[in-house]
């Protein structure tokens, strides 16, 4: 998580690793109700920009998340 951001819920899902896309994104927004998370595929070229009510959900070609998930 970036240092810029604060957030009173959990800013990291390293549990979702492996998980299907779809199933990360419901737990993320169950757990973090100040974020949304976006499913992003493996390869996809995405801002840079750090936004502390966003978390990228990386997947491949199959539908299963590729990184941990955090907010950034």
């Amino acid at each position: 998580m970036s240092d810029q951001c604060q957030s009173e819920g959990k800013s990291s899902w390293p549990e979702l690793l492996g998980a299907q896309g779809t199933d990360a994104k419901a737990t993320i927004e169950s757990e973090n109700s100040s974020v949304t998370a976006v499913i992003v595929p493996e390869g996809s070229i995405v801002t840079q920009d750090i936004r502390c009510d966003r978390v990228r959900v990386w997947v491949d070609s199959y539908g299963i998340v590729t990184r941990v998930p955090i907010i950034q």
